[in-house]
């Protein structure tokens, strides 16, 4: 977010922490997955792991890197259009990498049994049928770009380390949902069918285009910032959200498997 600037966090190099730690967890995350993959081919090697879904994890772990690091970082920092690219890397185009690459399942894969039933009674339970509406996934990942865009939210946060990174996070965990929920292929607990996607997914272009339009037109807009990064951060908005939005239609088609009807015995046959 602009207005953000190096600072000391109890004696620790502002630097440090922006940068080696991000990289230090995703190495972490990327590390766990990969031995996680390798531990999923040796225990069924007739199943084994796809290498596709290693790969799409891993873009989204690079995509994330991409957004926490030079030279996309101090863009953010100093000009809305670079926080404008560092949202759409962590709130649409690495969820839908990670949620490709399936970790749900490979943790149902590798987790010893008791373990494993018990993450399945989670995906089944209750709570999360609710987390994972259509709707409420809708809600936290396109609405609440009105409320941070359209309020002084935004204004109230800039600059504030901690709110930032809460805001990174909120971006990341709502993109994975909503890609989960329309395109993932891991379990859900209550996924509607492809039709009742589609439109969920419409909404979304929908609304991120009539976002977008507003704030290229500054109608009630909290952001104050010079008009040029405005309105290049409202296209931003608008063209990167259709291509992300794109790739999760693309994924919902790839993935989407139809249920097999049951064969309908003929008369001639239901005569003999």
């Amino acid at each position: 977010m602009s207005g953000h600037s190096a600072e000391q966090h109890h004696g620790v190099p502002g630097p440090l922490l922006d940068v080696m730690l991000p990289v230090t967890a995703l190495l972490a995350l990327g590390s766990l997955y990969v031995l996680l993959a390798a531990l999923a081919r040796h225990r069924n090697p007739a199943a084994g792991w796809s290498r596709r879904r290693t790969g799409w994890f891993l873009t989204g772990l690079g995509l994330l890197a991409l957004a926490q690091l030079p030279p996309v970082a101090p863009f953010a920092h100093e000009d809305f259009r670079g926080h404008m690219v560092q949202h759409l890397l962590v709130g649409m185009y690495a969820p839908l990498a990670l949620v490709l690459g399936a970790p749900v399942t490979l943790l149902l894969r590798t987790l010893p049994t008791d373990r494993a039933r018990k993450l399945s009674g989670i995906l089944r339970s209750r709570p999360l049928r609710v987390i994972t509406h259509p709707a409420l996934a809708l809600v936290l990942s396109v609405g609440s770009l009105g409320a941070l865009y359209f309020t002084p939210l935004y204004e109230a946060i800039d600059g504030q380390l901690l709110w930032h990174q809460v805001l990174h996070a909120h971006f990341l965990l709502s993109g994975c949902l909503f890609a989960w929920v329309i395109a993932g292929p891991d379990p859900a607990p209550a996924r509607p069918g492809v039709p009742t996607r589609l439109v969920v997914l419409g909404i979304a272009i929908a609304a991120h285009a009539i976002l977008a339009q507003m704030m290229y037109a500054g109608l009630y807009l909290g952001v104050r910032a010079p008009a040029e990064q405005i309105q290049g951060g409202a296209e931003i908005m608008y063209y990167g959200g259709d291509i992300g939005e794109l790739l999760l239609a693309a994924a919902l088609v790839t993935t989407w498997r139809p249920t097999p009807r049951p064969k309908r015995k003929s008369r001639y046959a239901a005569v003999r």
